[in-house]
């Protein structure tokens, strides 16, 4: 009884926090791109001033993935990591509601725009990491024709998320073996496939711990599975936030050699080399909060713990450094030299 009644007050939380949450999104969107960043901005000085485990977290990636850096660089890259997290949440209702000519108007420029086109009788897998604006990503792929987009179903705003990303014709794929038939069929009929490909799997047969920025991370292994079944080639796709609300340039890049290896380490250290390749555009847009190294390879320790403060963080990484796990030959972890020049 107690059981029940325990279920329907969080139904009724659940209901209550997305009538809230739909109301606040369908607000923001009314708001000008250069008012909603500037907003970004705010919330990101909050973020930063504030001791709180996003902030944390993203230290935590940034020295692992990064630790070439010198602290206050690490700390700069940081700061300005999460002001573009505050914008990329800002933005994202105006990317769901506003009339689709505006949204796509704010792609100001495609680079390596050659790689989106399908081979003649062949399907597509376009890869967009949690990079700068992702949904803006899956909106100018459903662009280019039909498409499939392998979706994680949401506790909250979940039908809005849903007919926001069906708003250019795309088609919804859950994360489910049905979900997985839809992306198989589409790639057959020669349609794109859009994938995420840097959250943490939950099944077990299908992932694999590899080195991403040298970091063991427990990667996917669809990709490489689809790529062989079907024969589509793979391409990186995201698009990078500009200066001043002045819109995005979406990137293609082709994803490296080895990702529809049958060998299932050397498919994952490729997908996750082709992240690297894309978070090394523009670092600070990456979603660095996310707890992305959570699940660790056995005899390694956790890494997301401890007090909040800056210093304690960086002592507690350094205490634990030759147990955090060793940068891989095929993943170089970030250095200064490597990276984007507005790190330093």
């Amino acid at each position: 009884m107690a059981k029940k009644k325990l279920s329907r007050w969080r139904r009724l939380r659940v209901a209550a926090t997305n009538r809230i949450a739909r109301a606040l999104v369908q607000l923001v969107a009314r708001l000008p791109l250069p008012v909603l960043h500037r907003l970004g901005h705010v919330v990101g000085w909050a973020f930063i001033h504030w001791p709180n485990r996003q902030r944390r977290n993203a230290l935590i990636n940034l020295r692992l993935c990064f630790p070439h850096l010198e602290i206050p660089e690490l700390i700069r890259l940081r700061d300005r990591n999460l002001v573009e997290f505050g914008k990329t949440y800002l933005e994202i209702g105006y990317l769901w509601q506003r009339p689709l000519d505006q949204v796509h108007a704010l792609v100001r420029e495609v680079r390596g725009a050659e790689f989106l086109q399908r081979p003649p009788g062949r399907g597509l897998i376009v890869l967009s990491p949690h990079l700068g604006a992702w949904e803006l990503a899956g909106l100018h792929l459903a662009r280019q024709g039909p498409t499939a987009i392998f979706y994680k179903p949401q506790r909250y705003l979940d039908d809005l998320i849903l007919a926001a990303r069906r708003r250019c014709g795309a088609q919804l794929a859950p994360i489910t073996a049905r979900g997985i038939r839809v992306l198989v069929q589409a790639l057959e009929r020669g349609d794109y496939v859009g994938v995420l490909p840097d959250q943490e799997p939950k099944e077990d047969k299908g992932a694999v711990f590899a080195p991403l920025f040298g970091i063991p991370a427990y990667t996917m292994l669809l990709v490489s599975r689809l790529a062989r079944r079907t024969g589509a080639p793979v391409i990186f796709m995201f698009a990078e936030r500009l200066p001043d609300a002045a819109g995005f340039r979406m990137h293609c890049i082709p994803a490296p050699e080895g990702i529809d290896s049958a060998d299932d380490l050397v498919a994952a250290t490729a997908l996750n080399r082709g992240i690297a390749q894309c978070v090394s555009v523009c670092p600070e847009q990456y979603v660095w909060p996310y707890k992305r190294f959570r699940r660790r390879p056995k005899g390694l320790l956790g890494v997301y713990s401890g007090p909040l403060a800056d210093a304690c963080v960086i002592e507690f990484l350094e205490s634990l450094a030759p147990r955090v796990g060793a940068a891989g030959p095929d993943c170089p972890r970030g250095s200064a030299k490597t990276r984007h020049s507005g790190i330093v």
